[in-house]
């Protein structure tokens, strides 16, 4: 079980750090306000996208959150780097920025096998209620 929370938090870890990192930039970088526009989105789905990956990060990040709402932000954010993926690819992007989302997809479905490894191996260390 402690290989699992490890691998958990790890990876869990690295994709909190990218989605805040690339929210902060989304909020406050001219750059990625110019890359938006490239991609063809308007600006609002910039500050939109920005506060969804805030949320979605707290929402992996703090143990306490309900396992449905885990589960929507893990989906949120595979949504969101397939969609990246096909955005840079529909705009003629390199390669690398193309595959890039792909690689954060594979640490997110790492981290989404573990928690739920964690949360069958809490199920199995909760006594067996009597069924009366």
């Amino acid at each position: 079980m402690k290989k699992n929370k490890i691998i958990f938090w790890i990876t869990t870890g690295l994709i909190s750090i990218m989605m805040l990192f690339s929210a902060l930039s989304y909020l406050t970088n001219p750059e990625i306000k110019q890359g938006f526009h490239h991609l063809g989105f308007p600006d609002y789905f910039r500050i939109e996208l920005a506060v969804a990956k805030i949320l979605g990060t707290l929402v992996l990040i703090i143990p306490a959150v309900p396992k449905q709402l885990k589960e929507f932000a893990y989906a949120g954010f595979g949504f969101t780097f397939i969609s990246a993926a096909i955005a840079h690819f529909s705009s003629g992007d390199p390669t690398s920025v193309v595959t890039a989302p792909f690689l954060f997809i594979i640490l997110l479905v790492v981290s989404y096998i573990h928690y739920h490894k964690l949360l069958l191996a809490k199920q199995h260390s909760l006594p067996q209620q009597k069924l009366a």
